[in-house]
């Protein structure tokens, strides 16, 4: 299992959750991993624990992106593996939704993965050797949800953005592309269903086993189920893939 051997990964908010499976799975297969975070006391014990490192990083901030590249670049020697997973969930009926929350959603899942691709590619340019560029996007970007109408057009111009980077990049040998998660179970999920019980007036947990029940697998997602397809976009495998969206979400949603 050293399909990434050799490779230097950064992947942000990868202190918890789908971003350490992420950095998991990388390690396992040889790569070497910066954890990009902005909670720094988390990713320094994910990072000893899993035998990666860790950089302090927010994504809505240019120069603390750049900052976290050089170090990157600084510690391995380069960077390969770009993983945009750095995201937020935010939830109301459209009649609520107030500009701070659409201002904040935007600037981390929409501008913080263009900057932080931006910053990234311009490395690998330099190196030019290539790389590879893996976004996250999700299955809420591939259809409108009455209470997620921020999240969903966050995320539906991950999708738009992946397509356009992967058109423009492949030039210079850098494969951009994006997995479409479903629901994913993770400490994460307490806040998506606090926002369901308050607007759609269900008991806590209510919601999560209501969308678990409808996933034709038969669950929700683990963040382990996810580490396939990220491996997979980050070899040699995929060379001829680019600017594409692969769902991993159980029968959730085809395209």
């Amino acid at each position: 299992m050293t399909r990434l051997a050799g490779k230097r990964a950064l992947i942000t908010g990868a202190a918890r959750g789908i971003g350490e499976a992420f950095a998991t799975a990388y390690i396992r297969e040889g790569a070497e991993v910066m954890i990009g975070d902005i909670d720094m006391d988390r990713a320094r014990e994910t990072a000893a624990r899993i035998g990666a490192r860790a950089v302090p990083m927010d994504v809505t901030d240019q120069d603390s992106i750049d900052a976290a590249v050089a170090e990157t670049v600084a510690e391995l020697g380069g960077i390969d593996i770009l993983i945009n997973n750095a995201a937020l969930f935010t939830a109301a009926p459209i009649t609520e939704i107030t500009r701070a929350d659409y201002n904040r959603v935007f600037d981390i899942n929409v501008a913080g993965c263009l900057f932080t691709l931006q910053a990234v590619a311009k490395q690998m340019i330099a190196q030019g050797s290539g790389g590879r560029i893996i976004n996250m996007a999700s299955q809420a970007g591939r259809r409108g949800e009455p209470l997620v109408a921020v999240y969903c057009a966050s995320k539906a111009a991950v999708i738009s953005l992946t397509q356009s980077a992967g058109l423009n990049l492949i030039e210079h040998g850098i494969n951009v592309n994006a997995i479409a998660p479903g629901v994913v179970d993770g400490e994460h999920w307490d806040g998506v269903d606090a926002f369901f019980a308050k607007y759609e007036g269900k008991a806590p947990g209510q919601k999560k086993k209501e969308v678990g029940e409808a996933v034709p697998f038969g669950r929700m997602g683990t963040a382990e189920d996810l580490t396939g397809m990220a491996v997979f976009l980050a070899s040699d495998e995929a060379r001829y893939i680019v600017a594409q969206t692969y769902n991993v979400d159980g029968g959730n949603w085809m395209s």
